[in-house]
């Protein structure tokens, strides 16, 4: 089967520290990072050793992954490996890039947030460069909040053509239609971000084909729904995989929303699903998508 896990283990500290962040508000102890280190490198020998499945990976640390050895290795590893279609991490790409050169670019992909008041722009910039030189797979985004529109404005501008510019929704803000519409003249499909959406009992693929794992293989059908399916590393997790509905009321998180059987995006992101890069032609401000609210949003 195709299968994509969401991998989020006990690693928490980030070198950045937005006020708008839920993650990275602490630091780890170096027990903590060696905890880290070893659950990170139990869940990558894992995946290399199948071969029965398809097997695609998003890291979604609550702290920064690619500033720890670890990560950058991991990723690497994983993208040689012929069962693993796509290995992908949500990153503020503080980091250097020159270890991408061992990866494999046609698995490996990165997803971006620019922070402005965290990074220089220009540093960041720089980082994407690198990155389109090198021919790796990448989106970029950043948190919608209004004191960040000018900078975005600015990124889309210097961002080469094909890179996708996400905007996300800010967590507790409100947009009115005409903040909305600044907002997706950057990222056509803001809209789906600007609103939570109605989930509750509608069908999902996180539960059967998708899948969230914790540090110690505790297995979950999404990071938001903390009910347990078994484990990954003894096989308890696969008699549980089946379609099921939704049980909360709202899901307003790209990582959860997205796979969503009531919400188009798998054509959307047709190929780049994890990494959050859409098919070519969405993926700049001149191709629109209708601006109402799309069914199932919560206004």
């Amino acid at each position: 089967m195709d299968l994509t896990l969401l991998y989020r283990g006990p690693l928490a500290s980030c070198d950045f520290d937005c006020p708008y962040c839920p993650f990275a508000k602490r630091r780890d102890t170096p027990e903590q990072l060696r905890a880290d280190r070893a659950a990170l490198e139990r869940f990558t020998t894992w995946v290399r050793a199948q071969r029965g499945d398809r097997i695609s990976v998003l890291f979604t640390p609550w702290g920064e992954g690619l500033v720890r050895s670890w990560y950058r290795r991991a990723l690497v590893e994983l993208s040689h490996e012929s069962q693993v279609h796509r290995v992908a991490i949500q990153t503020n790409l503080s980091c250097r890039t020159d270890w991408l050169r061992d990866a494999d670019r046609d698995t490996l992909a990165l997803w971006c947030t620019y922070h402005p008041g965290q990074t220089p722009y220009q540093r960041f910039l720089d980082k994407t460069g690198q990155l389109a030189a090198a021919g790796i797979r990448f989106s970029v985004g950043v948190v919608g909040l209004p004191e960040h529109l000018d900078q975005a404005r600015r990124l889309r501008a210097d961002l080469p053509e094909h890179v996708y510019l996400w905007i996300n929704a800010a967590e507790n803000h409100t947009y009115t239609d005409t903040e909305a519409a600044d907002w997706t003249a950057l990222d056509p499909l803001f809209p789906f971000s600007r609103h939570p959406h109605r989930s509750l009992g509608q069908p999902c693929r996180a539960g059967n084909s998708v899948l969230s794992v914790d540090g110690d293989g505790t297995v979950h059908r999404c990071h938001f729904v903390k009910e347990p399916l078994g484990n990954l590393y003894d096989g308890s997790y696969r008699a549980a995989l089946r379609p099921r509905p939704c049980p909360r009321a709202v899901c307003d998180c790209h990582i959860g929303y997205v796979h969503l059987e009531t919400l188009p995006l798998y054509d959307v992101f047709a190929g780049g699903v994890l990494e959050r890069i859409p098919t070519a032609a969405v993926r700049r401000p001149a191709v629109a998508l209708p601006t109402p609210a799309f069914p199932g949003a919560v206004p």
